[in-house]
């Protein structure tokens, strides 16, 4: 029609500049898109008439006038609109037609012009592409979407013009390196196809070509992903092009001119990066350019490459006589990559077995040429594609299966992944959740993984060749220490790497590798881990190091990076394996280059003893004393030389006949000479008795054996004793000259620090002195009581107006002083005689003297609380050092002088008491004054420092509480908040929480009840279940606060009498303290759980692993609570009346525990925290069972047989049972009581009956207590009889093995006793054999013969196997409980104040039950509970059972719309009815997608179908927040008639003639989806109930869809349309 119209026009109308500038639009405009088109059509039209050289109607002047016309549309109005429209680009539709126009309207322009123009339209667009990702268009230039469009229209034009062509195809590469990535794939599709599809032949090939040379180019230059992603999407949008078998000669793929990217070796590795890339996107390229690759070449059935380089790598081969093989090795390589993308293990593990398969042939291969057909690091990218995985099991699941990696044995492969080894594999091994146990692993077990680990790593390096294992085994190494690594990883890969073969691999280098591994990476709290990482670390450095490559001295410095707290401790097993490591090795060591060896090498051999002799002529050699005070010598030195000459004496102590006192005397003689010339020689250089008295506190430190290695090792201690006699002559000097320095001649900053070093070694000759006899006075004489009174000295000095460096140092000194003074006496290291008491006296006088008579408690005791002022140095460019200091440490100088302060006012208030002062004439107003002075302590100190002050108000507190409670309140809060403040510190937080304890819950605070100190008891009652919340975080608080309890409630050495009593009282006002411990067991983190099982595994290693001996550990256990409680509990007498009334307060709050609970009406889930309390409630009331009084057991009766009724996990079942069992045995005459159970309400004992049938199983243990046997057995088979007829196969199969076992009994009963059965007798027999008629096949003979075997019914004997290990241990094994649950008897062997008694023996006599394995027998609690199945790799969405039974209990209580609603979550008025559908999956399914598309119910045929694990397995706990209703399908027609009736549309999902269509059916409101079944659909007689019948369009070829899928389509789009009204509605609103 434009073509008529136009050549209308034209013909009528020759004016063409009249139409041009009709057509035509202003400049600065925006042009609608029919004038655009009209002008194009105009222009176009012009075309035939201007090519016609014969044309009337043009002359050539006219002609050429036109042409201008034409040409100008281009430049005056083409591009400015374009222009315009790039200044515009978001408009989005009205921009895209508009370019799409004005390029139309270019493409017919060109041609009609000459060629000067299309070449200048080409260049003017062309700076566009020349923009960096971060610049923008500036004014008239075209954005690149504009750009790419105007040159695919002019791309066509380009062909004459080869050189323009490569100009445009080069800036088109140029911006795919530069652009936005939303750009790229614009210029790849516009441009380069469209420049690819106009061009043929020989050019073609060569811009191919061209285009891969760039893109490997660009590559191989910049190996990131970002260059990867981008090269693999512009050659998968070319792979038409390159990878085309019509266009490749038949003669040969490798043919010069081809541009095949097979060939490239650049391209392959992009695959390969393509592969593993973290964008899905890319790898889905990748594998697409792989598989193109291999059909290509199977088609061309041609050898690829043809003639292969030796030289050049070759990862992709094809050979046409092995292409079967080919072939399916990459439909199986194609087919691993893509089951990864899955993500979930339990789809990926059934084609690993594909991985094994692409491995051995990749092997086969391997060992039938020398040039295998498969590359290795095809293999590299599957393993490294499940390290990438965002699904964990399935990472794990790729690092077990790399560790199983046979074909690693093999020298060229090992060598092959060597790379990969060191790189990606050590990278994904930093993941701390790989080393989780196992399943069936046990708590202390060492990780599978761990084990595999060991085993690869020492399998992996002997396979290496020998001339690379140092070369790889170095990278391992410095790859370790390029990252900080958790505590777990690292120690686990340090035990693999212990554990490799002895063999010398490293050199210096590897000594400085592992060095760098032990300061970067060991930054973790968990010190034992730290510790056992650094043991095992030095065990690789001992068995893989090249001795003649390294010299002593890089050996002993390596040792300094060892801490003697933690791994390198003397007397233990790696200490021992050290000496002897250096005495085997002694003389091979790399020799020292002396001084003065110009050459640079040395032959002389070097021993340890050689060498530590002249190291420490080294250390004392000092230069002269300068005069000026220096800072204190760098300890590290010290530290060094004492640990080479521990271990260079030890060594050897080891050989035979060696004299350790006159070897260690000749070792240390230069020391000896310095010390002993230290208080007389005055112009001995400072620096040189500093080292000397640094060297002498490390060898003390380091010597010291720790006490658990002390006792019988008389030999090892031997070295001390020598030592201590070398030091012994030396007392003496040391002392005077230590003496003589703290009494005045420090007075220098730098004085502080080497005040505390003086300090140290005094203490240390203290301690040295006191442990012998003939030396105790030696230390003492007439020093301390000088050192006292020259503090006071000190101290009572008037202050100066401005405070000189002097003054104050000797103030921090002289406090420092006698806080060490003050705690040496506390321990009884110095003898308190009469001079120190005086002197004594005299300090604590000073400390409470009064300052004025000012009511001001600061005023009143002016001399606590003292603090330093900073000082001010004069001249501060004299000593820039010092300036320093004084501006970085002053601060904790100032604090150290308070903390001292309270280290002496803690001892002196013991020790002399609180002075009788004139100034205040009442010892309560000193100590209310005292107490004010440490809460203002508490405020001013560092939270690491407040221990002392905690320690003196634990002394104060129980003083003043009646007369000052709110004083003492305030005190008590700002310690618990200081502590609390420390709890990320774990050196200060623990020694804080002991102090703080000991203070707040002191005895006689414990004793003050609500009436006497009503504040303060609530405000310790508000910290103990504080402290009870940290402990959920924090294992081992509650531990510290009930060992505490415990001990001051029921002291080991506990007497008897009021006294005793006094103290036990205050039980009752922390009685929920004992309850909660009964149940404790906090709930952490997969993470924190792993670390302490690592814990555990580290632990139990023993005395092999030194950091166990090394680090003292306190007892963090998280079962600590619960053995602590159950040890306090087990020393309670019955006949004492208040532990009677504990006893039973205790027994009456679990059962409120266990009921409160069980009133959640919520399914618990198996090892839940609920499950996990129900059983420890039950555990604890069975252990106090025997304590309990006949009459107080017969008011528990009830509540013992409800919770019978309740629905149990089978553990706490198991635990009820034996408790009625236990008190039917004990107290007969309760039996009437156990009959009456079985006439409760049928819906309550439905399965619960279960319950009781158990305890008759064990009848034969109750009925010799029972009169008239014959009468109860008549009972127990008239209620077992009843059973066996129940419609539940559970209550069936319980009752007939109860009927076995009760009827057994009748038939050894007395002759004339059985008469009165006799008429039951045949009944009973027809009924076991038809019992065991009917079990004799399928699944019911199985359960038949695993309930008989099952150890409840079977091994386990009540009142045999009565003992704290059966109820801790043995039954929560068998019971398949978590083994955190099991407490093993150790645990209470540990405590000795756990008290065993022949009613309740700690261990079973009887080993019958230990030897048994769990059942697999599931109880009919199992099935109505969770039923899961062990899917733990799935990803699971939702879990409620993880929230706490305080979180979880209200919101439970509810009806499932009002749980939803307290979520926010919308109900709509959507009925689903599924009654037809029979399928649980269906169902689950569709439950899962009513609840989240917010349907207001589904109705089911049975809710029976809830408890399926297949609908639970997709249902994910939806049917918890959804209601459903059962509906059986005879009951349909009247349910739907009620229905209608309340105003509901019926829609069914069916086609018929007058069905509708899904996309055009409006849903009403009240709509009700009737479901059909899942073969028949909607039956006939419920057509005609449907007011409506909805069809899905469908396209395919199947008519039919899965019932769960239709339903879930209807339910969207009736949800989409009714949320789509009601947002409407809101936005009118």
């Amino acid at each position: 029609m434009y073509s008529v119209l136009i050549n209308a026009v034209l013909s009528s109308y020759p004016d063409y500049d009249l139409l041009f500038e009709s057509l035509s639009w202003p400049e600065e405009s925006w042009p609608e898109t029919e004038r655009v088109e009209a002008l194009t059509a105009f222009i176009e039209g012009l075309g035939p008439l201007l090519a016609d050289s014969n044309s009337a109607q043009f002359t050539n002047a006219k002609r050429r006038c036109v042409q201008e016309k034409i040409e100008s549309v281009i430049w005056t109005k083409c591009l400015p609109f374009l222009s315009k429209i790039s200044a515009e680009a978001g408009e989005g539709a009205r921009c895209r037609e508009s370019t799409a126009a004005a390029c139309k309207l270019m493409t017919v322009c060109v041609p009609l012009c000459n060629e000067e123009v299309w070449r200048r339209a080409v260049l003017a667009v062309l700076p566009s592409f020349q923009l960096s990702e971060e610049e923008l268009p500036g004014p008239g230039r075209l954005t690149v979407e504009v750009s790419s469009e105007v040159l695919a229209a002019l791309i066509p034009f380009l062909a004459a013009d080869e050189a323009l062509t490569l100009t445009t195809l080069s800036s088109a590469l140029f911006s795919i390196r530069t652009l936005p990535d939303a750009m790229v794939s614009k210029v790849i599709v516009r441009i380069l196809l469209t420049l690819l599809s106009c061009c043929s032949g020989v050019r073609l090939k060569s811009i191919l070509k061209l285009i891969l040379d760039d893109l490997c180019s660009w590559y191989s230059s910049d190996r990131t992903p970002v260059v990867t992603e981008r090269t693999l999407l512009c050659l998968t949008a070319l792979s038409d092009h390159l990878l085309n078998p019509h266009s490749l000669h038949s003669s040969s793929p490798s043919s010069s001119c081809e541009p095949d990217p097979r060939l490239s070796l650049q391209f392959w590795r992009m695959v390969q990066d393509g592969l593993i890339h973290r964008d899905s996107v890319s790898r889905k390229r990748a594998l697409y350019l792989l598989k193109r690759c291999a059909a290509l070449s199977e088609e061309e059935g041609l050898d690829c490459p043809l003639s292969p380089s030796e030289k050049d790598e070759i990862l992709f081969k094809w050979v046409p006589n092995k292409s079967k093989v080919l072939r399916e090795f990459w439909e199986d390589y194609a087919l691993v990559m893509e089951t990864l993308e899955e993500n979930q293990v339990h789809v990926v593990r059934p084609v690993l077995n594909r991985i094994d398969t692409l491995i051995q042939t990749t092997v086969n291969d391997n060992q039938a040429s020398d040039q295998g057909l498969f590359h290795p690091s095809w293999l590299l990218c599957v393993y490294q594609r499940m390290f990438h995985s965002e699904n964990k099991s399935l990472m794990r699941e790729g690092v077990c299966h790399l560790l199983e990696l046979k074909v690693l044995h093999q020298s060229a492969f090992s060598l092959a992944f060597s790379q990969f080894i060191v790189g990606p594999f050590m990278d994904v091994l930093s993941e701390t959740s790989l080393f989780h146990r196992s399943v069936g692993q046990s708590v202390g077990d060492c990780p599978e993984l761990a084990v595999k680990l060991q085993v690869f790593m020492a399998t992996f390096f002997s396979s290496l060749p020998s001339e690379s294992r140092g070369c790889v085994l170095l990278q391992l190494i410095q790859q370790l220490s390029s990252k900080h690594w958790c505590a777990v990883p690292l120690l686990f890969l340090s035990q693999a790497l212990s554990n490799l073969p002895s063999s010398p691999l490293l050199e210096i280098s590897g000594l400085t590798a592992l060095r760098e591994v032990l300061r970067s990476t060991m930054i973790t709290h968990q010190v034992l881990l730290r510790g056992a990482a650094q043991c095992f670390l030095l065990n690789s450095a001992l068995c893989l190091t090249v001795v003649s490559a390294v010299t002593l001295d890089d050996v002993f410095s390596f040792l300094m990076h060892f801490r003697a707290d933690e791994s390198l401790c003397r007397g233990t097993q790696l200490w021992n394996q050290l000496c002897t490591w250096l005495l085997d090795h002694e003389g091979s060591f790399k020799p020292r280059i002396a001084a003065g060896d110009c050459t640079g090498t040395s032959t002389n051999k070097e021993t340890v003893r050689a060498y530590v002799q002249g190291e420490i002529l080294n250390y004392l050699r000092v230069p002269a004393s300068t005069g000026q005070t220096e800072r204190l010598p760098d300890f590290r030195e010290a530290d060094k030389l004492a640990r080479a000459i521990l271990l260079c004496v030890d060594m050897e102590r080891s050989r035979a006949g060696a004299e350790i006192s006159s070897d260690l005397d000749s070792l240390l003689s230069p020391l000896v000479d310095t010390l002993s010339r230290v208080s007389t020689n005055i112009y001995l250089p400072l620096r040189k008795s500093d080292k000397s008295l640094q060297l002498v506190l490390r060898l003390f430190q380091l010597g010291a054996m720790p006490n658990c290695q002390r006792v019988g090792a008389e030999q090892g201690d031997s070295v001390m004793v020598a030592m201590e006699k070398v030091i012994f002559k030396l007392v003496d000097p040391i002392r005077d000259f230590i003496l003589r320095r703290l009494c005045g001649e420090l007075q220098e900053l730098f004085d502080v620090e080497r005040a505390e070093l003086y300090l140290c070694v005094l203490k240390q000759l203290v301690v040295m002195c006191s442990s012998a006899p003939e030396h105790r006075n030696t230390i003492q004489q007439n020093g301390f009581p000088k050192l006292i009174t020259y503090g006071l000295t000190v101290l009572q000095e008037p202050s100066q107006q401005v405070p000189s460096v002097a003054n104050q140092v000797s103030r921090a000194v002289t406090m420092a002083s006698l806080a060490m003074v003050c705690s040496l006496m506390e321990e009884e290291l110095i003898e308190m005689q009469s001079k120190t008491v005086t002197v004594l006296k005299s300090l604590n006088d000073y400390f409470y003297s009064p300052v004025s008579s000012s009511s001001q408690r600061r005023e009143i005791l002016g001399n606590i609380n003292k603090r330093l002022l900073k000082p001010q140095i004069e001249d501060c460019s004299s000593d820039l050092e010092a300036q320093g200091l004084l501006q970085q440490d002053w601060g904790r100088i100032a604090a150290n002088f308070m903390r001292d302060q309270w280290i002496c006012l803690n001892f002196l208030i013991k020790a002399v008491g609180i002075p009788e002062s004139v100034g205040i004439p009442k010892t309560s107003e000193t100590l209310k004054a005292v107490l004010s002075c440490s809460v203002e302590a508490l405020a001013l100190l560092p939270s690491d420092l407040v221990l002392p002050v905690l320690t003196f108000m634990e002394t104060v507190l129980p003083q003043l509480v009646h007369d000052e409670e709110a004083l003492c309140v305030e005190a008590v809060t700002l310690s618990w908040e200081l502590v609390q403040g420390l709890s990320t510190n774990a050196h200060d937080f623990w020694p804080a929480l002991k102090g703080f304890i000991s203070m707040a819950f002191h005895p006689k605070l414990l004793k003050l009840n609500h009436a006497q100190a009503p504040t303060l008891t609530a405000i310790l009652k508000q910290i103990a279940m504080e402290l009870m919340e940290l402990s959920q975080s924090k294992s081992g608080v509650f531990g510290v606060l009930l060992q505490h309890c415990c001990h001051t409630w029921l002291p080991a050495d506990r007497g008897s009498g009021e006294q005793a009593d006094a103290a036990f009282s205050s039980v009752f006002s922390y009685i929920n303290i004992v309850s909660e411990a009964c149940v404790y067991g906090p709930v952490f983190r997969r993470d924190q759980r792993l670390v302490q099982d690592v814990q555990m595994y580290v632990e139990r290693l023993g005395e092999k692993c030194a950091a166990n001996v090394a680090v003292t550990s306190d007892s963090r256990d998280d079962q600590l609570p619960r053995t602590c409680v159950l040890a306090f509990l087990s020393r309670l007498d019955p006949s004492n009346l208040q532990h009677e009334r504990l006893i039973e307060e205790l027994v009456l709050d679990l059962l409120r525990k266990d009921n409160d609970i069980s009133k959640s009406k919520v399914r618990y889930y198996s090892n839940s925290l609920q499950h996990r309390v129900k059983n420890r409630v039950w555990q604890t009331l069975l252990l106090l069972l025997p304590k309990l009084r006949e009459e107080f057991v017969a008011t528990l009766l009830k509540r013992v047989f409800e919770a019978g009724f309740c629905s149990n996990q089978a553990s706490v079942k198991y635990l009820i049972e034996w408790m009625m069992i236990l008190i039917l045995f004990h107290y007969p005459q309760h039996m009437d009581s156990f009959w009456t159970c079985f006439n409760m309400d049928h819906e309550k004992t439905k399965t619960s009956v279960c319950t009781f049938l158990s305890v008759l199983v064990h009848f034969s243990v109750i009925i010799p207590h029972l009169k008239d046997k014959a009468v109860q057995l008549r009972k127990a088979l008239d209620v077992i009889l009843q059973s066996c007829f129940n419609h539940n196969f559970s209550v069936r199969l319980y009752a007939l093995l109860a009927l076995k076992r009760v009827w057994s009994l009748a038939e050894n009963q007395a002759e004339e006793e059985a008469d009165a059965l006799g008429g039951l007798s045949s009944v009973v027999k027809a009924c076991l054999n038809q019992a065991e008629a009917m079990q004799s096949t399928g699944n019911a003979n199985k359960n038949w013969i695993r309930i008989q075997e099952h150890f409840f019914f079977g091994a386990f004997h009540p009142i045999r196997d009565y003992s704290v290990e059966t109820i801790l241990y043995t039954f929560p094994s068998l019971s398949e409980l978590a083994d955190d649950e099991w407490i093993p008897v150790w645990k209470f062997e540990k405590l000795s104040c756990f008290s065993e008694s022949p009613p309740l023996p700690l261990r079973n006599p009887a080993p019958d039950l230990n030897q048994l394995q769990p059942g697999d027998w599931i109880q009919q609690d199992r099935s109505e509970q969770d039923k899961e199945e062990r899917w733990a790799e799935v990803q699971k969405k939702i879990t409620p059972w993880r929230l706490g039974i305080q979180e979880q209990e209200a919101e439970l209580q509810l009806v499932p719309p009002q749980r939803a609603a307290r979520l926010g979550k919308l109900h709509g008025a959507l009925l689903v009815v599924a009654s037809l559908i029979d399928k649980p999956t269906n169902l689950g399914g569709l439950c899962r997608t009513c609840e989240i598309f917010g349907a207001s119910a589904l109705v089911l045929d049975s809710l029976r179908h809830v408890g399926d694990k297949h609908f639970q397995s997709l249902s994910v706990s939806s049917e918890l927040w959804l209601p459903l209703l059962e509906v059986k399908p005879v009951e349909l027609t009247d349910f739907l008639q009620v229905k209608k009736s309340e105003g509901y549309c019926i829609v069914g999902v069916e086609q018929t003639a007058n069905s509708h269509s899904l996309q055009d059916y409006q849903f009403p409101e009240k709509t009700l989806l009737l479901l059909g079944n899942e073969r028949e659909g909607i039956p006939a007689n419920l057509l005609q109930m449907l007011d409506v019948c909805v069809e899905i369009p469908q396209q395919g070829v199947i008519r039919s869809l899965n019932v769960h899928v239709s339903a879930a389509l209807l339910i969207w789009e009736y949800t989409r349309q009714h949320l789509t009204s009601a947002e409407i509605d809101s936005k009118c609103k």
